[in-house]
């Protein structure tokens, strides 16, 4: 998607670590407008007469997810990362490492929310490695609902996590595939 690799070419920046900073945008200040181009862009890559939910992880993903099942008229759930008392009843959970903060997290969703008979959509602002996204696919497995496919904003193609996703042949669309990210800039997989 052109308009997000501009907008990470002029905005985003590289921290020590190939850490890419997005958050003037994407997930921290939320560009609404950039979010609905992105839904549009998703709608045209995924069959929606397909979806009839939307899953994402805590915390980041909430506003693109909620932005794209506001847009399509689909609810939207979302995994936590820590069981509050308002869940009660069953729980889907998976645990995974969250390389944001450095330490293993467990996902929790209620088994409310998630029922066999769903056609989940994951989305997600950020991939790296892939741990949420493995962690929501584990997720969609327990509850026996179908998984009809995958989209990531921004993905750290170098890291891993989207090759995965491409072996298991999974549905998977990322829109801006990050190939470098260093002190010379970033280049994108389709530049390279």
């Amino acid at each position: 998607m052109q308009e997000l690799k501009e907008r990470i070419r002029r905005e985003g920046k590289v921290l020590p670590g190939n850490i890419v900073k997005v958050d003037g945008f994407l997930n921290h200040r939320i560009d609404c407008k950039l979010m609905e181009h992105i839904a549009d862009t998703f709608a045209e890559r995924f069959d929606l007469s397909k979806v009839d939910l939307i899953l994402t992880a805590e915390a980041s993903g909430i506003a693109l997810a909620a932005i794209c099942a506001c847009r399509w008229g689909l609810p939207m759930v979302f995994a936590k990362k820590a069981k509050s008392d308002n869940i009660e009843g069953g729980l889907y959970q998976s645990d995974i490492y969250s390389y944001t903060y450095k330490k293993k997290v467990t996902l929790i969703a209620s088994k409310d929310w998630i029922r066999p008979e769903n056609h989940v959509l994951i989305l997600d602002d950020f991939m790296a490695r892939g741990e949420a996204v493995r962690g929501l696919c584990e997720m969609v497995e327990q509850s026996g609902a179908e998984l009809v496919g995958v989209g990531i904003a921004v993905e750290k193609g170098f890291q891993g996590g989207g090759d995965r996703l491409r072996a298991m042949n999974v549905n998977y669309h990322a829109l801006a595939v990050i190939e470098t990210a260093g002190e010379n800039g970033i280049t994108f997989r389709d530049d390279a």
